[in-house]
């Protein structure tokens, strides 16, 4: 019993190394070196030179690697489809995070990630400061379409057609005396966001909330979802609104940015 025990665990231990000499071989691969060559594998594992060439050959034979004669081996296409499935496997969510806590580092305010369904807007994700006083969007927060910067930059570049359904549908109810309520009010504040790139309000959700929103776009560059800072209104003074539009404006090309490398 104790012969097998350890006949299993030995070969355990040697299916570990053999895996560990293989991801040492691919990690030497970078920027400044395309290529590696059978005894520059040998001096880095610290093995002889026939036992560096084994590893290169099972990892050729698996296509991580691939010959490229007289110089040595280059990465494969196995690594490049490795690749392309993780880039597939990222959601919005992950790709978007990074570039909010950046943004919410840069201004020193809480970041939301907010999409748009039907007629409504569901906050995806959050980034937040240590402000002692915390705004009370969090996660599956769902907020109406029609107030608040981020709510608007989503319906700005909806098709004309879901614009006046909701209208007709939800109506356009009154949150505080800053919301916009009429139709032809509403169709006008659209066209200016969509002329500047950003939308603004200030007290239009919650009487005492500044949100600065910008769009984020797919691949096919529709709009998919929204970025925006949100902040108690005095924390945000008009001098300095410029300052944080641009840094929502960075932080959606960012994310959209990351999105077609993705979805590429």
């Amino acid at each position: 019993m104790t012969g097998q025990s350890t006949d299993r665990t030995s070969g355990y231990r040697e299916r570990n190394s053999t895996a560990d000499r293989a991801l040492d071989i691919l990690l030497m691969f970078e920027d400044s070196r395309l290529v590696v060559g059978g005894q520059e594998v040998a001096d880095h594992l610290g093995v002889a030179r026939s036992t560096a060439y084994r590893y290169l050959q099972s990892l050729a034979s698996s296509g991580f690697i691939e010959e490229q004669r007289p110089a040595g081996y280059r990465l494969g296409p196995r690594v490049f489809e490795l690749a392309r499935l993780a880039r597939k496997g990222l959601g919005l969510s992950e790709v978007a995070r990074p570039v909010m806590r950046e943004l919410c580092d840069r201004v020193g305010e809480a970041v939301l990630l907010t999409r748009r369904t039907g007629a409504t807007v569901v906050c995806l994700e959050r980034e937040e400061t240590d402000h002692p006083v915390r705004l009370s969007y969090e996660r599956g927060h769902v907020l109406p379409v029609n107030a608040g910067a981020s709510a608007l930059v989503l319906l700005a570049w909806a098709p004309e057609k879901e614009i006046d359904e909701i209208i007709e549908t939800s109506g356009l109810p009154r949150f505080t005396g800053a919301t916009i309520t009429g139709a032809a009010e509403l169709r006008a504040r659209l066209a200016e966001i969509r002329e500047r790139g950003t939308a603004v309000s200030r007290g239009e959700l919650d009487p005492d909330v500044l949100g600065v929103a910008a769009p984020i776009r797919g691949a096919d560059g529709e709009v998919v979802a929204a970025v925006s800072v949100a902040a108690l209104s005095h924390r945000v003074p008009d001098e300095r609104l410029p300052e944080v539009q641009q840094a929502v404006n960075e932080a959606a090309a960012g994310i959209s940015g990351r999105l077609a490398v993705v979805s590429s």
